[in-house]
This record gives C-alpha cells, sequence and structure tokens, in this order.
C-alpha cells in the first residue's frame, strides 16, 4: 500500500483530511519500525497500528 492510499484509508477511519498525508507518511514508517523489530510482516504491523488508530479516533468520537 502506498502512501496515497493509506492517506486514503485513514480519511475513511476518521483522520482529518488536512492530516492524513502526513500521518500515512508516519504510520508507514512506524509499521516498517514494528516489522523490523518483532519479525511481523509490514502488513501485520500495518493493520495492528490501523486497528489502533481506529478505536482511539472512534473514543474520541465519543467524547471520550
Amino acid at each position: 500500500m502506498n502512501t496515497n492510499e493509506l492517506a486514503t484509508l485513514l480519511i475513511r477511519l476518521g483522520c482529518p483530511q488536512n492530516k492524513s498525508a502526513e500521518m500515512a507518511a508516519q504510520l508507514d514508517k512506524r509499521a516498517r519500525q514494528l516489522a523490523g523489530q518483532n519479525g511481523k510482516t509490514y502488513e501485520a504491523a500495518l493493520t495492528h497500528l490501523l486497528t489502533l488508530m481506529k478505536q482511539g479516533w472512534a473514543a474520541k468520537a465519543k467524547g471520550h
């Protein structure tokens, strides 16, 4: 997945559009770091991070 696709996905999950490109680049970088550190695939690390972000935005939307 390239960063443009990732930015589009982040918007769908609740990321503000004006921050999506920057967050996509950071997320890509962190997923690659996690994959190297934990022996996970890039895809598994990215899925994990996206799940955490989605949960965070859902909680924020609920006022937590």
